[in-house]
Protein backbone atom coordinates (compact mmCIF):
# COMPACT_ATOMS: atom_id res chain seq x y z
CA UNK A 1 0.00 0.00 0.00
CA UNK A 2 2.59 2.57 0.74
CA UNK A 3 4.37 1.55 -2.40
CA UNK A 4 1.40 2.44 -4.14
CA UNK A 5 0.84 5.59 -1.95
CA UNK A 6 3.98 6.64 -2.98
CA UNK A 7 3.47 6.37 -6.60
CA UNK A 8 0.34 8.06 -6.56
CA UNK A 9 1.88 11.16 -5.06
CA UNK A 10 5.19 10.78 -7.55
CA UNK A 11 2.40 10.66 -10.43
CA UNK A 12 0.37 13.84 -8.94
CA UNK A 13 3.87 15.87 -9.18
CA UNK A 14 4.38 15.09 -12.45
CA UNK A 15 1.32 16.23 -13.78
CA UNK A 16 1.46 19.50 -11.68
CA UNK A 17 4.17 20.27 -13.10
CA UNK A 18 3.21 20.02 -16.60
CA UNK A 19 0.43 22.20 -16.21
CA UNK A 20 2.68 24.24 -14.91
CA UNK A 21 4.73 24.17 -17.47
CA UNK A 22 1.34 24.34 -19.86
CA UNK A 23 0.48 27.24 -18.12
CA UNK A 24 3.74 29.36 -18.05
CA UNK A 25 4.41 28.23 -21.87
CA UNK A 26 0.16 29.32 -22.68
CA UNK A 27 1.29 32.84 -20.70
CA UNK A 28 4.36 33.66 -22.85
CA UNK A 29 2.53 32.80 -26.14
CA UNK A 30 -0.11 35.52 -25.33
CA UNK A 31 2.42 37.77 -24.46
CA UNK A 32 3.84 37.38 -27.94
CA UNK A 33 0.95 37.62 -29.70
CA UNK A 34 0.55 41.47 -27.42
CA UNK A 35 4.19 42.01 -28.78
CA UNK A 36 3.24 40.66 -31.87
CA UNK A 37 0.25 43.48 -32.32
CA UNK A 38 2.08 46.33 -30.83
CA UNK A 39 6.05 45.89 -32.03
CA UNK A 40 5.56 44.79 -35.80
CA UNK A 41 1.72 45.53 -36.61
CA UNK A 42 1.23 49.02 -35.09
CA UNK A 43 1.29 51.07 -38.11
CA UNK A 44 2.41 48.62 -40.68
CA UNK A 45 1.67 49.21 -44.09
CA UNK A 46 3.14 48.03 -47.50
CA UNK A 47 4.01 44.03 -48.71
CA UNK A 48 7.01 42.42 -47.88
CA UNK A 49 8.91 40.28 -51.22
CA UNK A 50 10.41 37.23 -50.52
CA UNK A 51 12.49 36.24 -53.99
CA UNK A 52 12.20 32.51 -54.02
CA UNK A 53 14.86 32.58 -57.21
CA UNK A 54 17.65 33.61 -58.35
CA UNK A 55 18.36 35.64 -61.79
CA UNK A 56 20.47 32.18 -62.57
CA UNK A 57 18.20 29.90 -61.72
CA UNK A 58 16.41 27.49 -65.02
CA UNK A 59 13.18 27.21 -63.07
CA UNK A 60 12.67 30.15 -61.48
CA UNK A 61 9.58 30.46 -59.40
CA UNK A 62 7.59 34.07 -59.09
CA UNK A 63 8.24 36.41 -55.81
CA UNK A 64 6.00 35.47 -52.50
CA UNK A 65 4.30 38.86 -51.94
CA UNK A 66 3.00 39.31 -48.49
CA UNK A 67 0.52 41.62 -47.28
CA UNK A 68 2.45 42.58 -44.18
CA UNK A 69 -0.40 43.69 -41.57
CA UNK A 70 -2.86 41.68 -42.38
CA UNK A 71 -0.23 38.58 -42.22
CA UNK A 72 0.75 40.26 -38.50
CA UNK A 73 -2.57 40.20 -37.44
CA UNK A 74 -3.04 36.66 -38.20
CA UNK A 75 0.31 35.23 -36.71
CA UNK A 76 -1.16 37.38 -33.58
CA UNK A 77 -4.30 36.02 -33.45
CA UNK A 78 -2.69 32.37 -34.16
CA UNK A 79 -0.35 33.21 -31.16
CA UNK A 80 -2.79 34.09 -28.95
CA UNK A 81 -4.86 30.55 -30.07
CA UNK A 82 -2.01 28.72 -28.85
CA UNK A 83 -1.54 30.25 -25.70
CA UNK A 84 -4.89 29.88 -25.00
CA UNK A 85 -5.39 26.26 -25.39
CA UNK A 86 -2.39 25.62 -22.99
CA UNK A 87 -3.97 27.32 -20.60
CA UNK A 88 -7.33 25.76 -20.81
CA UNK A 89 -6.04 22.44 -21.78
CA UNK A 90 -2.14 22.13 -20.62
CA UNK A 91 -0.11 19.35 -19.22
CA UNK A 92 -0.87 17.46 -23.24
CA UNK A 93 2.14 15.85 -25.17
CA UNK A 94 1.37 18.80 -27.68
CA UNK A 95 2.69 21.21 -25.23
CA UNK A 96 5.85 21.50 -26.95
CA UNK A 97 5.00 21.36 -30.17
CA UNK A 98 3.06 24.23 -29.72
CA UNK A 99 6.08 26.85 -27.87
CA UNK A 100 7.99 25.49 -31.35
CA UNK A 101 5.13 26.32 -33.65
CA UNK A 102 4.65 29.99 -32.04
CA UNK A 103 8.22 30.52 -32.52
CA UNK A 104 8.30 29.57 -35.74
CA UNK A 105 5.50 32.21 -35.72
CA UNK A 106 7.36 34.61 -34.62
CA UNK A 107 10.15 34.62 -36.40
CA UNK A 108 7.99 34.40 -39.17
CA UNK A 109 6.37 37.60 -38.00
CA UNK A 110 9.67 39.64 -37.53
CA UNK A 111 10.87 38.46 -41.15
CA UNK A 112 7.79 40.14 -42.70
CA UNK A 113 8.15 43.01 -40.58
CA UNK A 114 11.39 43.39 -41.45
CA UNK A 115 11.47 42.91 -44.85
CA UNK A 116 7.80 45.72 -46.04
CA UNK A 117 8.34 47.63 -48.57
CA UNK A 118 11.84 45.70 -49.33
CA UNK A 119 12.91 42.82 -51.19
CA UNK A 120 14.37 39.65 -48.76
CA UNK A 121 16.12 36.17 -51.13
CA UNK A 122 14.58 33.89 -48.91
CA UNK A 123 16.19 30.74 -51.18
CA UNK A 124 20.32 32.84 -50.29
CA UNK A 125 19.27 32.47 -46.35
CA UNK A 126 17.97 29.27 -46.37
CA UNK A 127 21.08 27.85 -48.68
CA UNK A 128 23.11 29.92 -45.79
CA UNK A 129 21.17 28.64 -43.28
CA UNK A 130 22.64 25.35 -44.35
CA UNK A 131 25.88 25.92 -44.57
CA UNK A 132 26.57 28.04 -41.37
CA UNK A 133 24.49 25.16 -39.22
CA UNK A 134 27.19 22.27 -40.72
CA UNK A 135 29.96 22.82 -37.57
CA UNK A 136 27.02 22.94 -35.21
CA UNK A 137 25.72 19.72 -36.82
CA UNK A 138 29.50 17.93 -37.00
CA UNK A 139 29.82 19.47 -33.38
CA UNK A 140 26.50 17.61 -31.75
CA UNK A 141 27.65 14.87 -33.89
CA UNK A 142 30.78 14.34 -31.97
CA UNK A 143 28.78 14.81 -29.01
CA UNK A 144 26.43 12.26 -29.56
CA UNK A 145 29.28 9.95 -30.61
CA UNK A 146 30.80 10.45 -27.35
CA UNK A 147 27.72 10.40 -24.63
CA UNK A 148 26.32 7.58 -26.55
CA UNK A 149 28.91 5.79 -24.74
CA UNK A 150 28.52 7.93 -21.26
CA UNK A 151 32.12 10.41 -22.05
CA UNK A 152 30.62 14.12 -21.34
CA UNK A 153 32.64 15.54 -24.42
CA UNK A 154 33.04 19.22 -23.21
CA UNK A 155 36.27 19.33 -25.65
CA UNK A 156 34.17 20.38 -28.79
CA UNK A 157 34.84 23.59 -28.89
CA UNK A 158 38.48 22.94 -28.88
CA UNK A 159 38.73 19.92 -31.67
CA UNK A 160 36.76 22.19 -33.61
CA UNK A 161 39.41 25.01 -32.87
CA UNK A 162 42.28 22.49 -33.41
CA UNK A 163 40.29 21.46 -36.64
CA UNK A 164 40.67 24.73 -38.12
CA UNK A 165 43.85 25.66 -37.34
CA UNK A 166 45.45 22.77 -38.37
CA UNK A 167 43.13 23.37 -41.90
CA UNK A 168 44.70 26.03 -42.38
CA UNK A 169 48.23 25.58 -41.57
CA UNK A 170 48.57 22.51 -43.59
CA UNK A 171 46.26 23.81 -46.10
CA UNK A 172 48.48 26.13 -46.84
CA UNK A 173 51.84 23.79 -46.86
CA UNK A 174 50.32 21.18 -48.64
CA UNK A 175 46.73 21.92 -50.09
CA UNK A 176 43.46 21.42 -49.25
CA UNK A 177 42.77 17.64 -49.34
CA UNK A 178 45.95 17.45 -46.84
CA UNK A 179 44.69 19.81 -44.73
CA UNK A 180 41.29 18.57 -44.20
CA UNK A 181 42.90 14.42 -43.68
CA UNK A 182 45.34 16.23 -40.99
CA UNK A 183 42.38 18.62 -39.30
CA UNK A 184 40.00 15.05 -39.33
CA UNK A 185 43.66 13.44 -37.48
CA UNK A 186 44.54 16.11 -34.92
CA UNK A 187 40.64 16.31 -34.09
CA UNK A 188 41.34 12.33 -33.36
CA UNK A 189 43.81 13.16 -31.40
CA UNK A 190 42.59 15.20 -28.80
CA UNK A 191 39.71 12.85 -28.83
CA UNK A 192 42.14 9.93 -27.99
CA UNK A 193 43.48 12.37 -25.50
CA UNK A 194 40.23 12.98 -23.84
CA UNK A 195 39.44 9.55 -24.04
CA UNK A 196 43.08 8.34 -22.19
CA UNK A 197 42.30 11.28 -19.18
CA UNK A 198 38.54 10.49 -18.65
CA UNK A 199 38.59 6.54 -19.31
CA UNK A 200 41.83 5.31 -18.16
CA UNK A 201 42.55 7.54 -15.50
CA UNK A 202 39.43 8.72 -14.33
CA UNK A 203 39.51 12.55 -14.64
CA UNK A 204 36.60 14.38 -14.19
CA UNK A 205 34.90 14.63 -18.00
CA UNK A 206 33.88 18.75 -17.18
CA UNK A 207 37.56 19.35 -15.98
CA UNK A 208 39.30 17.55 -18.84
CA UNK A 209 36.94 19.21 -21.66
CA UNK A 210 37.95 22.38 -20.29
CA UNK A 211 41.59 21.65 -19.80
CA UNK A 212 41.47 20.69 -23.60
CA UNK A 213 39.65 23.80 -24.90
CA UNK A 214 41.74 26.20 -22.73
CA UNK A 215 45.31 24.13 -24.18
CA UNK A 216 43.84 24.90 -27.64
CA UNK A 217 42.58 28.28 -27.34
CA UNK A 218 46.59 29.10 -25.80
CA UNK A 219 48.48 27.58 -28.62
CA UNK A 220 46.00 28.63 -31.39
CA UNK A 221 46.04 32.26 -30.57
CA UNK A 222 49.93 32.12 -29.59
CA UNK A 223 50.60 31.03 -33.08
CA UNK A 224 47.89 33.10 -34.78
CA UNK A 225 49.52 35.96 -33.49
CA UNK A 226 53.21 35.21 -33.29
CA UNK A 227 54.18 33.26 -36.37
CA UNK A 228 50.87 33.90 -38.79
CA UNK A 229 51.31 37.86 -38.02
CA UNK A 230 55.01 37.43 -39.45
CA UNK A 231 54.78 34.13 -42.11
CA UNK A 232 51.12 34.94 -43.95
CA UNK A 233 52.65 32.33 -46.41
CA UNK A 234 51.11 29.83 -43.53
CA UNK A 235 48.05 31.21 -43.31
CA UNK A 236 46.65 31.17 -46.79
CA UNK A 237 44.86 27.95 -47.34
CA UNK A 238 42.55 27.10 -50.34
CA UNK A 239 38.77 26.82 -50.11
CA UNK A 240 36.46 24.06 -51.44
CA UNK A 241 34.24 25.32 -53.57
CA UNK A 242 30.44 24.76 -54.21
CA UNK A 243 29.94 21.09 -56.23
CA UNK A 244 26.60 21.45 -58.46
CA UNK A 245 24.79 18.27 -58.48
CA UNK A 246 23.50 18.11 -62.12
CA UNK A 247 19.35 18.39 -62.24
CA UNK A 248 19.14 18.31 -58.41
CA UNK A 249 21.00 21.77 -58.15
CA UNK A 250 18.52 23.38 -60.59
CA UNK A 251 15.70 22.54 -58.06
CA UNK A 252 13.84 25.91 -57.09
CA UNK A 253 14.65 26.63 -53.37
CA UNK A 254 15.76 22.70 -51.86
CA UNK A 255 18.64 22.83 -55.27
CA UNK A 256 20.51 25.41 -54.05
CA UNK A 257 20.17 24.64 -49.69
CA UNK A 258 21.29 20.71 -50.79
CA UNK A 259 22.42 20.11 -54.34
CA UNK A 260 24.81 23.19 -54.57
CA UNK A 261 27.48 23.08 -51.69
CA UNK A 262 30.81 22.56 -50.62
CA UNK A 263 32.62 18.74 -49.43
CA UNK A 264 31.62 19.41 -46.02
CA UNK A 265 27.82 19.82 -46.28
CA UNK A 266 27.62 16.71 -48.20
CA UNK A 267 29.86 14.75 -45.53
CA UNK A 268 28.04 16.11 -42.58
CA UNK A 269 24.95 14.96 -44.29
CA UNK A 270 26.70 11.90 -44.93
CA UNK A 271 27.93 11.50 -41.79
CA UNK A 272 24.73 12.05 -40.07
CA UNK A 273 23.31 9.09 -41.69
CA UNK A 274 26.33 6.48 -41.23
CA UNK A 275 26.15 7.58 -37.42
CA UNK A 276 21.79 7.06 -37.26
CA UNK A 277 22.71 3.66 -39.00
CA UNK A 278 25.26 2.54 -36.78
CA UNK A 279 23.92 3.68 -33.65
CA UNK A 280 20.26 2.44 -34.23
CA UNK A 281 20.47 -0.53 -37.14
CA UNK A 282 24.12 -2.75 -36.28
CA UNK A 283 24.77 -4.97 -33.55
CA UNK A 284 27.68 -2.67 -32.80
CA UNK A 285 25.91 0.34 -32.12
CA UNK A 286 23.61 -1.65 -29.83
CA UNK A 287 26.94 -2.70 -28.03
CA UNK A 288 27.71 1.34 -27.94
CA UNK A 289 24.68 2.35 -26.57
CA UNK A 290 24.43 -0.50 -23.85
CA UNK A 291 27.71 0.99 -22.55
CA UNK A 292 26.09 4.22 -22.54
CA UNK A 293 22.86 3.10 -20.60
CA UNK A 294 24.10 0.09 -18.49
CA UNK A 295 27.99 -0.32 -18.85
CA UNK A 296 28.36 -3.38 -15.73
CA UNK A 297 25.80 -4.89 -17.84
CA UNK A 298 27.60 -4.60 -21.04
CA UNK A 299 30.65 -5.57 -19.45
CA UNK A 300 29.01 -8.95 -17.88
CA UNK A 301 27.62 -9.57 -22.02
CA UNK A 302 31.26 -9.47 -22.81
CA UNK A 303 31.56 -5.96 -23.88
CA UNK A 304 35.16 -4.19 -23.49
CA UNK A 305 33.64 -0.83 -21.89
CA UNK A 306 37.18 0.39 -22.03
CA UNK A 307 37.65 -0.18 -25.30
CA UNK A 308 34.48 1.29 -26.66
CA UNK A 309 35.15 4.36 -24.98
CA UNK A 310 37.99 4.76 -26.36
CA UNK A 311 37.16 4.13 -29.93
CA UNK A 312 33.97 6.29 -30.11
CA UNK A 313 35.43 9.33 -28.28
CA UNK A 314 38.22 8.75 -30.88
CA UNK A 315 35.53 8.79 -33.70
CA UNK A 316 33.53 11.77 -31.59
CA UNK A 317 37.01 13.64 -32.09
CA UNK A 318 37.77 13.00 -35.75
CA UNK A 319 33.82 14.12 -36.82
CA UNK A 320 34.52 17.75 -34.56
CA UNK A 321 38.44 17.73 -36.62
CA UNK A 322 36.25 17.87 -39.77
CA UNK A 323 34.17 20.05 -38.70
CA UNK A 324 36.76 22.73 -37.37
CA UNK A 325 38.36 22.25 -40.98
CA UNK A 326 34.85 24.07 -42.08
CA UNK A 327 36.01 27.29 -40.53
CA UNK A 328 39.04 27.43 -42.79
CA UNK A 329 39.05 25.28 -45.53
CA UNK A 330 35.43 25.51 -46.18
CA UNK A 331 34.86 29.31 -45.65
CA UNK A 332 37.54 31.85 -45.44
CA UNK A 333 40.66 30.38 -46.18
CA UNK A 334 42.65 31.78 -43.01
CA UNK A 335 42.76 30.93 -39.55
CA UNK A 336 42.02 34.06 -36.85
CA UNK A 337 41.95 33.60 -33.27
CA UNK A 338 39.04 32.07 -31.47
CA UNK A 339 37.33 31.89 -34.91
CA UNK A 340 34.60 29.42 -33.67
CA UNK A 341 33.29 31.48 -31.56
CA UNK A 342 31.45 28.90 -29.16
CA UNK A 343 30.09 27.10 -31.95
CA UNK A 344 31.06 23.82 -29.77
CA UNK A 345 28.49 24.75 -26.92
CA UNK A 346 26.56 25.60 -28.86
CA UNK A 347 26.99 21.80 -30.72
CA UNK A 348 26.08 20.70 -26.91
CA UNK A 349 22.90 22.09 -26.75
CA UNK A 350 21.92 20.93 -30.58
CA UNK A 351 22.86 17.85 -29.34
CA UNK A 352 20.30 17.87 -25.93
CA UNK A 353 17.60 19.67 -28.05
CA UNK A 354 17.91 16.69 -31.03
CA UNK A 355 17.81 14.22 -28.02
CA UNK A 356 21.47 12.60 -28.42
CA UNK A 357 20.34 11.44 -31.69
CA UNK A 358 22.31 12.17 -34.90
CA UNK A 359 19.21 13.48 -37.14
CA UNK A 360 17.61 15.07 -34.34
CA UNK A 361 21.15 17.13 -33.36
CA UNK A 362 21.33 18.02 -37.42
CA UNK A 363 17.42 19.00 -36.88
CA UNK A 364 18.45 21.48 -34.13
CA UNK A 365 21.65 22.90 -35.73
CA UNK A 366 19.42 24.14 -38.47
CA UNK A 367 17.78 26.10 -36.11
CA UNK A 368 20.78 27.48 -34.91
CA UNK A 369 21.94 27.98 -38.37
CA UNK A 370 18.69 30.19 -39.37
CA UNK A 371 19.58 32.34 -36.48
CA UNK A 372 23.25 32.52 -37.09
CA UNK A 373 22.70 33.75 -40.95
CA UNK A 374 18.84 35.47 -40.01
CA UNK A 375 21.32 38.00 -38.09
CA UNK A 376 23.45 38.20 -41.45
CA UNK A 377 20.84 38.81 -43.81
CA UNK A 378 19.15 41.09 -41.69
CA UNK A 379 22.10 43.28 -41.78
CA UNK A 380 21.56 43.85 -45.39
CA UNK A 381 17.87 45.27 -44.79
CA UNK A 382 18.96 47.85 -42.75
CA UNK A 383 16.42 47.23 -39.41
CA UNK A 384 16.55 49.63 -37.14
CA UNK A 385 18.01 46.90 -34.67
CA UNK A 386 21.69 47.16 -33.57
CA UNK A 387 23.93 45.15 -35.31
CA UNK A 388 24.68 44.18 -31.68
CA UNK A 389 21.67 42.48 -30.96
CA UNK A 390 21.32 40.78 -34.30
CA UNK A 391 24.83 38.93 -33.14
CA UNK A 392 23.10 37.80 -30.43
CA UNK A 393 20.72 35.76 -32.45
CA UNK A 394 22.29 32.50 -32.10
CA UNK A 395 23.29 32.46 -28.82
CA UNK A 396 19.82 33.60 -27.56
CA UNK A 397 18.34 30.50 -29.50
CA UNK A 398 21.01 28.63 -27.33
CA UNK A 399 19.73 29.95 -24.17
CA UNK A 400 16.08 29.22 -24.90
CA UNK A 401 16.81 25.49 -25.87
CA UNK A 402 18.96 25.11 -22.64
CA UNK A 403 16.83 26.59 -20.66
CA UNK A 404 14.54 24.20 -21.04
CA UNK A 405 11.47 25.55 -23.09
CA UNK A 406 11.29 23.09 -25.15
CA UNK A 407 10.97 20.42 -22.98
CA UNK A 408 13.04 17.72 -21.04
CA UNK A 409 15.30 15.23 -22.29
CA UNK A 410 17.06 11.93 -20.46
CA UNK A 411 20.31 11.54 -22.00
CA UNK A 412 22.03 8.09 -21.36
CA UNK A 413 21.61 6.81 -17.85
CA UNK A 414 25.92 6.51 -17.40
CA UNK A 415 26.69 9.84 -18.75
CA UNK A 416 28.86 11.09 -17.57
CA UNK A 417 29.80 8.38 -14.52
CA UNK A 418 33.52 7.24 -14.93
CA UNK A 419 33.33 3.06 -14.39
CA UNK A 420 35.91 1.10 -12.86
CA UNK A 421 35.90 -3.01 -14.15
CA UNK A 422 35.36 -5.02 -11.00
Amino acid sequence: MTNVTEVSIATQHIETGKQRQSRIIGGLLILLAIFVVVVFGWGLSGDATFRLSRPTDPFALPNLVVPSAPFTYVAAALLAFLGARELIRGGTRWTSMSLGIGLAILVFAFLVWATTGKSFSLTGMLQATVVRAMPIALGGLAGVLCERVAVVNIAIEGMLLAGAFTGALIGSLLGGWVGLVAAVLVGGAFGLILAALVVTYRMDQIVAGVVINLFVLGVTSYVSSQVFSEMRQLNNAPVFRAVKIPFLGDLPVIGPMLFNQNIFVYGALILVAVATYYLFHTRSGLRARAVGEHPRAADTLGINVYRTRYIHVTLGGMVAGFGGAWFTLGSVGRFDENMTGGRGYIGLAAMIFGRWHPVGALMAALVFGFADSLQQKLALLNTPIPSEFLSMAPYIATMIVVAGLIGRARPPAADGKPYVKE
